[in-house]
């Protein structure tokens, strides 16, 4: 039996990917100018993009529980096996309101074979788990071993991101329209990382050719035989940059695989275009 894989829109994956490896798309919620949208289906990435930059505020909702009862209901009924890996709960409400409508059709569907992880990651960084999930199940590998290692990766995976402008990130509250403004001026980059599913300033570093030094100095503390692995990047709305900073960590490492998209609409409205981010593991699963 073929695993179903689900995915919600925060993973930053293309629509392309969905349909092309079978996998079930939740997509979060975006409103924009007092209209909401379904990220990805009815909304793209560009057009919230667009509208930061002509000073709208667009503001995001999770996955609607009547989008996930009607998708588990669905599967319980069809005696399906499924995933559902989930964005981070530390940074949206998707991953608790799926745990409750599981429990809820599972009181009519007691043997409803689907399984709620918490990625506790974010962007591509959680799309690398979703790509690998949809491998292993056209590959025909079991429910639980695509959960072993999922859960695997989830846990090993590092996020290094910045954001071109503090100011979205203060219209959000993440740092003080004080220090939005100086860092302008002074032209410092935040580096962030992600730790246990949280956003965690890292460091403040001065001019984007610092920010990508720093950026592989931290790939090599950190990472483990970047070389072989599939290495994620995602940008808000950048692609030269997100190709500079591919080109960089070829030269770096060696590295030939690559998972590179834009970031998309539930995430880049709080983290506006410019934003840059990479991925990799800490350490690789077990071979067996």
């Amino acid at each position: 039996m073929t695993v179903q894989i689900i995915a919600d829109s925060a993973c930053d994956l293309p629509l392309s990917f969905y349909k092309e490896n079978n996998v079930t798309l939740a997509p979060l919620q975006v409103l924009l100018d007092g209209n909401t949208y379904e990220d990805l289906e009815t909304i793209a990435p560009k057009e919230v993009y667009d509208a930061m930059r002509e000073g709208k505020t667009p503001t995001t909702s999770q996955v609607s529980p009547e989008r996930f009862l009607t998708l588990f209901t669905g599967l319980a009924k069809e005696k399906k096996q499924a995933v559902y890996i989930a964005f981070s709960s530390e940074l949206s409400g998707t991953y608790q309101t799926a745990v409750m409508v599981l429990n809820q059709v599972k009181e009519d569907y007691p043997h409803a074979d689907i399984e709620v992880i918490d990625s506790k990651c974010a962007s591509v960084g959680y799309g690398l788990l979703v790509y690998k999930a949809a491998k292993m199940a056209h590959a025909g590998s079991s429910k639980e071993s695509i959960i072993e290692n999922v859960t695997f990766r989830a846990k090993h995976m590092e996020h290094l991101f910045t954001v071109d402008n503090l100011e979205y990130l203060a219209r959000g509250g993440r740092v003080s329209k004080a220090a939005a403004f100086f860092g302008g001026l002074l032209n410092i980059k935040p580096l962030l990382h992600v730790e246990e599913g949280k956003l965690i300033p890292l460091e403040k570093i001065r001019g984007k050719k610092k920010l990508l030094k720093r950026v592989l100095e931290l790939m090599h503390e950190r990472g483990v035989d970047i070389k072989t692995q599939t290495v994620g990047i995602s940008h808000g709305d950048d692609e030269e940059t997100a190709n500079e900073w591919k080109k960089a960590i070829q030269e770096e490492f060696g590295t030939s695989n690559f998972v590179i998209n834009t970031i998309g609409s539930a995430i880049g409205a709080h983290v506006g275009p410019g934003t840059m981010a990479v991925y990799f593991l800490n350490e690789l699963p077990p071979r067996k």
